[in-house]
């Protein structure tokens, strides 16, 4: 039998189409999006048609199409079915008839030939027919794999055979692996600063594919002919990890033999092209966008239609209704030729509203076309400074990287008008820095030429000394990340250049930090640089630390966490030995994937460490990590605080603070701020004399005298400078020079009062002004594409785009106006009469389909997010009295302040009917019952309407929910968002007895003129109410919890102390000729060396109403607060206390205490509620109950610090007693730091 086998396989290894036969097959072609489950919503595309495959030459055959239908399906199953299609029908008919010629040996498709008239996207389907005859039949092996090129690229195929015994065919079925591909027919746009991170990948995806082909082959006196295919895809894809619920993708395949005849004849065709080989080719990607589909034809007059009506409806106010067509204008903007960009810049430029909707849009187009029209502008010099570095930001950032693209982005560091503005150039070199470092994710290895620019202005500015230009280009070569920088970038950095340059801190520091995104590429360089200057003594603390953060990006191995370790035990300058372990004991706990070895390293070395810099607390250097992780999301965040200082100075050196986002498999940096005080620190030095600390008057005095001797500073060096970086990139950094402040204290100086700008901005504002604000940002734009089994792209896509809006109209009067300087406002009553509108709508879409140029198929998510605060109030300011007054007009009608609308959609759109596109909601309506194949899930639907009105005010806030979920066991946690969800805020008007005409606030924080003695203030206090024993008859129990209870009043305030008001706040409703209605505040502070008392007395104000609210708070070894409220402050009463302390004196421990005598029936409601639902989610976090009576209207909790990362817990509640111990912690300020800090230590 196995000899047979051989021998049949011998014959069908010359598997190949026959030059002298036609063969006629039928195919069929259908992909499907959706969850799999009946009662969801589904859409999908089918192809169908016949195909005529004839020998035309040596290895050369002709392939015709025919009978070809096109249909689309959207709904749910068993209640839609495929809907034909004409019109799209027509339009693939007309391009498939023409011919198409392919090459064809031994079961391998050659090249691809095809009429110049053919799309793409129509050779795509070609090659998703062909790929049925890409098969490889070995002749000795029943059973093997090997590595072939596809559809999906170059990729692994398994292969298995066997006979048919009944008819004697040969069945092959064949799997590939189009996960791991080596030349892989995918695409990525966007996120490419995002970091890849290889062990998150390993434990989790969100996007797996497999592939199977089955062939049923007859054996032939020539070899042997495929009768019957069939090729069937399926993809997994989610938004966290695969494993807890994804959507699908199921595309089949067949392909059935109709005839075969060797009646061929000579075939003729017209003109054909080269389309390439078998792989699939991608088309105008950047063109197609997934979420929309319309007409392209005639794009310039469609944008400027739509630039004028998003600018007048979005004009003073966000149209919610309008925002999504943004998407719409960056579609037509990208199909505009370059020349029609600058007709219509001529005819939009005049208006300024139509000026920025175009200039924020067209940085949108993301190809070479958009640096055509920014260098005409910067050669035509007719856009401000601000409009070009706006636009070139974003422009840069969003451009594609190619070699073309980038090659002309250099232009713009050689045109003199970049140059003409500080802020300009420092854009223009940060910008193309950030696109020299998406250029080398895309190519590798990354070619040197582009990074060359940076390199000569960094030479450049070494020769010539200039400090300046030195930070610029090293901030712009740390943005390229590019690993051929690394010998330029070490000519700046201490201890390491071969001719040693004497540079300020300030430069060092840019240097070392321009390593950071090299650590990524080329780990081990970095590793050796950073070590090499960490390990030298001789150079500056600040730079050594800044080097050890550099270190730890580049993920050193336990050994290189040694050689630290061994040389941080003979350390001497504490400042670095703090930093370095701080960071290394925060470390020790993280639970990223990207820090898991690191984590290891560290743990050993903060135990080795911990005797000698376990207690250096926060007046030396630290580094500050905490991170959060969860592998069923594949999400996680990290935040970092470095804070660096030197032994010479009270103020630090460089704060830095900075986030990161983990999201399948990658890593992305949010946004990080940083502070250099250079001059400042060396303004102020080791102390501040007279400064005691507690920002007293004295204190403010200490601080300005040392500020005065700000004209002793260095010329040359910043007083203070600041720097953001968003997703790794540098995008502004700004220096506080010696000019710059001296111009600040100069618009403050009486002698230049008349030229001043705050002169000039006063009277602007006497006289009446207006600023109008709207600005469209596309802020994520991330696509992914791979090709499908059909020859269609399958597309994974998140768009993200808000649009901003400011209005204010103000008009201030002062009196007496300040003629001579500002400080006479000190001596003003300022009347302010302001309204306006601030507001932000963002939009975010998930597509998940199939996406080409004539139809989209797939699943939809969409999110609406609208932020809108309108306002118009009246302020009064009298400085001299400390009075502050806000005057709002009374409610009229209904505000949406915040709302957020989402819903998941299965979506069918086609560029022949693009009005007409089909958004289904994925949950269906109703199921019927008498369908067995629905399955029931778990359904929840909740609404709810919340209200609270304040009739004194005739206002009222409202909020709202409705949500539809199906819950799927197998689906978690992606059923979260497997639905309709709509949340909203409202401001409502609500009904008043009486015509309120104004709704008054009044906060006045002068001190009491006449302070009163703590006796007086609790007479007063008495006097509102009697006392509660008079009035309650107490059980013979509540008398005996009494004995415990804190007394009222006496036992907090100190009778024989003094009082002063702190501030009294007035919210009152006014209506005409009529006492005012409200609530009046008073707070009163008792001063006392060792006990800090105050008081807090609520009234409302009316005429029938005598409900007040007492709040007395006591803060010494203890913290205690009583609280009583109701009709003369006697109907309801509660008490708080709580205690910090530490156990055996070495772990802390807070305690806290909630008593109440009497509360509302609201408030012993939803204290039912919660004690009810404390055990169920105390069980699913780990804590253990204990039954047991603890005091009946009391809880307690307490938190004992068990060790650096967690904590025992214990909550006592009247019924029962929940705890944990060792409770993990991961916070950034753990216990063991506190006790750090808190027992500072200076020695080592």
């Amino acid at each position: 039998m196995r000899g047979l086998l051989l021998c049949c396989l011998v014959a069908l290894a010359n598997n190949s189409l026959d030059q002298k036969n036609t063969y006629e097959y039928k195919y069929e072609g259908e992909v499907n999006f959706g969850l799999g489950k009946p009662n969801l919503a589904e859409s999908g595309v089918r192809i169908t048609c016949k195909i005529s495959i004839v020998g035309i030459g040596e290895q050369l055959f002709l392939l015709q199409v025919s009978e070809m239908a096109f249909a689309e399906y959207n709904g749910f199953e068993d209640k839609n079915d495929y809907e034909f299609s004409p019109k799209v029908t027509k339009r693939l008919a007309s391009e498939l008839a023409e011919p198409f010629v392919f090459e064809y040996a031994n079961g391998h498709v050659g090249a691809i030939f095809g009429s110049p008239k053919v799309s793409t996207t129509v050779v795509n389907i070609i090659r998703g027919i062909l790929s049925f005859f890409q098969v490889t039949v070995k002749t000795t092996q029943t059973v093997y794999e090997l590595r072939e090129t596809g559809i999906h690229g170059q990729c692994q195929s398994n292969y298995a055979i066997e006979e048919n015994e009944e008819t004697k065919d040969w069945i092959v079925t064949q799997v590939v692996d189009v996960t791991n591909c080596w030349q892989r027919a995918a695409m990525y746009r966007g996120m490419a600063t995002a970091v890849w991170d290889r062990l998150s990948k390993e434990k989790g995806e969100s996007v797996i594919s497999a592939m199977k082909y089955n062939y049923t082959i007859k054996p032939t006196a020539n070899g042997g002919v495929i009768t019957r295919a069939q090729g069937f895809e399926r993809q997994h894809f989610s938004a966290f990890n695969v494993k807890g619920g994804s959507f699908k993708m199921e595309a089949t395949k067949n392909l059935v033999l109709l005839s075969m005849n060797n009646t061929a004849r000579g075939r003729t065709y017209g003109p054909i092209e080269t389309k390439g080989n078998i792989i699939y080719k991608f088309e105008d990607v950047d063109i197609n966008i997934p979420i929309m589909m319309q007409n392209l034809d005639n794009p310039v007059p469609k944008a400027i239609e739509l630039i004028k009506r998003l600018s007048e409806a979005n004009s003073g106010t966000i149209d919610s209704a309008t925002t999504e067509d943004s998407m719409k204008l960056y579609h037509l903007l990208r199909v505009t030729p370059f020349e029609e960009l600058e007709n219509m810049w001529k005819q939009l430029a005049e208006n300024p509203k139509y000026r920025r909707w175009f200039l924020d849009s067209i940085v949108e187009i993301a190809d070479v076309k958009v640096l055509n029209f920014m260098e005409t502008r910067f050669k035509a010099n007719d856009w401000t400074p601000s409009e070009a570095l706006q636009t070139i930001l974003i422009a840069f950032h969003h451009l594609d990287p190619t070699p073309d693209n980038v090659g002309m982005a250099k232009v713009f560091l050689k045109l003199p008008f970049s140059k003409s503005n500080t802020y300009l150039w420092q854009t223009v070199a940060l910008s193309y820095g950030s696109l020299v470092n998406k250029y080398c994710v895309h190519y590798l290895p990354c070619p040197v030429n582009p990074l060359q620019p940076l390199l000569e202005m960094a030479t450049e500015a070494l020769r010539s000394g200039n400090k300046e230009e030195m930070v610029i280009a090293l901030k712009a070569l740390g943005n390229a990340g590019h690993p051929k920088s690394m010998k330029t970038i070490m000519r700046f950095l201490p201890g390491m250049a071969a001719s040693p340059v004497d540079l300020p801190l300030r430069v060092q520091s840019a240097a070392v930090q321009a390593m950071r995104l090299i650590t990524t590429r080329d780990p081990h360089s970095v590793l050796e640089v950073t070590l090499t200057m960490f390990l030298h003594k001789h150079i500056p603390a600040e730079v050594r630390m800044l080097a050890f953060k550099i270190l730890i990006a580049s993920k050193p191995s336990m050994a290189l966490v040694s050689i630290v370790t061994a040389h941080l035990q003979d350390e001497t300058d504490l400042q670095v030995a703090s930093f370095v372990y701080s960071y290394l004991h925060d470390l020790a706990s993280s639970r990223t994937p990207n820090n898991h070895y690191l984590s290891i390293a560290s743990s050993l070395a903060v135990k080795i460490l911990a005797p000698r810099f376990g207690r250096l607390c926060h007046y030396y250097s630290k580094a500050k990590h905490a991170d959060w992780f969860d592998e069923r999301w594949l999400t996680g965040i990290t935040s970092e605080f470095f804070m660096l200082r030197n032994a010479s100075n009270i103020i630090p050196s460089e704060i830095v603070s900075s986030g990161k986002f983990h999201i399948i498999g990658r890593i992305i940096e949010l946004l990080e701020l940083g502070v250099r005080a250079d001059g400042i620190k060396d303004l102020i030095g080791a102390g501040i004399p007279g400064f005691k600390g507690d920002f007293s008057m004295s204190d403010l005095m200490a601080i300005f005298n040392v500020l005065q001797k700000w004209e002793s500073l260095d010329n040359d060096k910043p007083v203070l400078s600041v720097y953001s970086r968003i997703t790794g990139q540098e995008w502004f950094f700004a220096d506080m020079s010696k000019d710059t402040l001296r111009n600040i204290i100069t618009a403050f100086s009486p002698a230049a009062w008349k030229s001043s700008p705050l002169r000039a901005m006063i009277e602007s504002l006497q006289k009446g002004t207006s600023w109008d604000y709207t600005r469209a940002f596309l802020v994520l734009e991330a696509r992914y594409f791979q090709a499908t089994t059909l020859g269609l792209p399958v597309e994974i896509s998140k768009y993200y785009n808000t649009i901003t809006a400011f209005n204010i109209n103000a008009k201030v009067a002062v009196n007496p106006s300040p003629t001579e300087s500002i400080v006479q406002l000190l001596n003003s009553e300022i009347t302010m009469e302001t309204d306006g509108y601030a507001g932000c709508t963002k939009d975010f879409w998930v597509f998940y389909g199939i996406n080409t140029k004539l139809f989209q198929s797939g699943s939809e998510l969409k999110i609406k997010r609208p932020l809108a605060v309108p306002w118009k109030l009246s302020a009064k300011i009298n400085v001299p009295e400390r009075k502050f007054e806000l005057d709002f007009p009374p409610s009229k009608k209904e505000i949406e302040l915040l709302s957020i609308r989402s819903d998941l959609y299965a979506v069918s759109r086609n560029i022949e009917e693009p009005d007409s596109a089909k958004m289904t909601p994925i949950m269906s309506p109703s199921a019927d019952p008498n369908d067995d194949q629905v399955i029931e899930p778990y359904t929840w639907h909740p609404s709810s309407k919340m209200c609270y009105e304040y009739n004194i005010y005739g206002v009222g806030f409202c909020m709202e929910y409705e949500l539809k979920r199906q819950y799927f066991h197998e689906e978690y946690p992606l059923y979260y968002f497997l639905g309709y969800s709509n949340m909203a805020f409202k401001i409502i008007p609500a009904q008043t007895t009486k015509a309120v005409e104004k709704i008054h606030f009044e906060l006045d924080v002068l001190p009491s003129k006449h302070p009163v003695s703590a006796r007086q203030l609790l007479g007063t206090m008495r006097s509102l109410s009697k006392e509660e024993t008079q009035q309650i008859n107490l059980s013979s129990d509540s008398s005996e919890r009494d004995r415990d209870f804190p007394h009222r009043h006496h036992t907090i305030l100190l009778e024989n102390s003094t009082t002063e008001a702190i501030f009294n706040f007035k919210a009152f409703a006014i209506c005409e000729n009529q006492k005012p209605e409200g609530y009046d505040a008073v707070m009163y502070y008792s001063p006392e060396a060792s006990i800090k008392n105050a008081q807090l007395i609520v009234s409302q104000v009316g005429a029938s109403t005598n409900w007040k609210m007492c709040v007395e708070t006591s803060l010494d070894a203890e913290a205690k607060a009583h609280v009583t409220w109701g009709d003369e402050s006697q109907t309801y009463d509660m008490s708080m206390e709580a205690t910090a302390a530490y156990i055996n004196g070495s772990k802390p421990e807070l305690k806290a205490k909630v008593q109440w005598r009497r509360i509302s029936e609201y408030m012993t409601e939803l204290g039912k509620r919660i004690e009810r639902y404390i055990p169920g989610v105390a069980l699913l976090y780990g804590f253990s109950e204990r039954n047991e009576r603890n005091p009946e209207q009391e809880v307690s909790a307490t938190v004992v610090a068990a060790w650096t990362d967690s904590v025992d817990v214990e909550i006592k509640l009247p019924e029962y007693t929940v705890y944990n111990k060792a409770m993990s912690f991961p916070v950034l300020w753990s216990s063991q730091w506190l006790y750090q800090n808190m027992t500072c230590s200076t020695e080592y």
